[in-house]
């Protein structure tokens, strides 16, 4: 591995892969090789690309849709409401479908479900949102990596090549991120530097959300289950046959009068289902996965305290940021998130956790195998848990 872990070449190469899922392993890799780098000099301590790595890592299991529709089906079986919906679509086809298939009704509603909740759609938005992120910020930390040099006039002409004005156009945070990132490498000071970086985390953090809103909001709103959808799949499931027996059914079904009724149920199924899909992609997008099999519900408050060199804070710019990013000072109460695409209630979770492992050594750690590495260097999806 060089020194600077991954140059600015290979950055804009991976970028330009157009296989989402293989793009998204590189990314990681990538993230990890960047880490290491800034890590090794630095002494030890997490800098934002040791967390994004296990960020990407999870976003990839959004974009390979894995668990998600498994998590939409858990759902959809544990609810009464559907349940009951899926009863009235069901009685309405009852003497449409077989009776060898009416104990299978419940079942391939849920599958209908499932296959017309534009699942894809957050895959495509998660998927946009790691490639948004990693072609602007990792290409930063390789080109500061790759030209670094010990001097003071070098660190501010690398700033001054970054765009000014606030995010997500503007690239103060990324800026003064950087500036900070320059002096940790300088310091040797163990308290002075684990603030410093600390500080530049959240700032980097910082401009990323910013950055990801729109691809955050959209994966979040993307499961809209339209009820003539739903109506139409749940025909071509229940009741079999070709195009013409089909559509006999259906005008058969029509002339009985419930057609109608199958429409009705399928429009207040969809309501129910629509609820339901968006808290599971809410929990899913709300799930961290940490070494060692540590899982973290964002949800739910940080189940970790402060190393004792941040259990107290000294830096003036460390802390006039905190007071905007985290109402509840120097406590790790309250920082469950309530709604992910609320930007200040993400940061209050992500500035904490931060802090919070900001020493773990195992984030350091590789995500992948050496197996797995040598086939995804090479464009193609490794074999194994990803």
């Amino acid at each position: 591995m060089s020194r600077s872990g991954a140059d600015v070449h290979e950055v804009e190469r991976i970028a330009a892969n157009t296989d989402p899922v293989v793009r998204n392993l590189q990314i990681t890799h990538c993230y990890h090789r960047l880490s290491r780098a800034l890590a090794d000099r630095t002494g030890g301590g997490a800098n934002w690309c040791t967390f994004a790595v296990w960020a990407s890592k999870q976003v990839g299991q959004t974009i390979r849709q894995e668990d998600l529709a498994h998590a939409v089906e858990r759902l959809l079986k544990s609810s009464p409401e559907v349940a009951a919906g899926v009863g009235l679509v069901a009685r309405g086809l009852r003497r449409a479908v077989a009776r060898k298939d009416v104990d299978r009704a419940h079942e391939l509603v849920r599958q209908a479900v499932v296959t017309t909740a534009r699942l894809d759609d957050v895959s495509a938005a998660s998927a946009r949102g790691n490639l948004k992120v990693f072609e602007e910020i990792a290409r930063e930390f390789a080109r500061f990596l790759a030209e670094y040099e010990d001097d003071e006039r070098w660190i501010a002409q690398f700033c001054d090549a970054l765009r000014p004005g606030e995010p997500p156009e503007g690239q103060r945070y990324l800026r003064q991120a950087f500036a900070r990132y320059h002096r940790a490498m300088r310091t040797t000071d163990p308290k002075r530097r684990a603030e410093l970086l600390l500080l530049a985390n959240i700032e980097v953090g910082l401009h990323e959300q910013t950055r990801l809103q729109p691809e955050i909001a959209a994966a979040l709103e993307a499961p809209v289950v339209d009820p003539r959808d739903l109506e139409r799949r749940l025909f071509d499931l229940l009741l079999p046959g070709n195009r013409v027996v089909r559509w006999l059914r259906l005008v058969w079904l029509t002339v009985v009068g419930r057609r109608t009724a199958v429409r009705i149920a399928s429009e207040h199924l969809a309501d129910q289902v629509r609820v339901l899909v968006r808290r599971a992609v809410t929990e899913h997008l709300m799930t961290l996965a940490l070494p060692g099999g540590e899982l973290l519900d964002l949800s739910e408050d940080l189940p970790a305290t402060f190393p004792p060199l941040l259990a107290e804070l000294a830096d003036p710019d460390l802390l006039a940021l905190l007071k905007v990013v985290d109402p509840t000072a120097d406590s790790v109460l309250g920082t469950a998130a309530r709604d992910w695409a609320d930007l200040p209630d993400r940061m209050h979770y992500i500035a904490d956790m931060f802090r919070c492992h900001a020493l773990r050594e195992d984030l350091l750690d590789p995500p992948f195998t050496a197996a797995q590495v040598e086939a995804l260097t090479n464009g193609r999806r490794p074999d194994g848990p990803l």
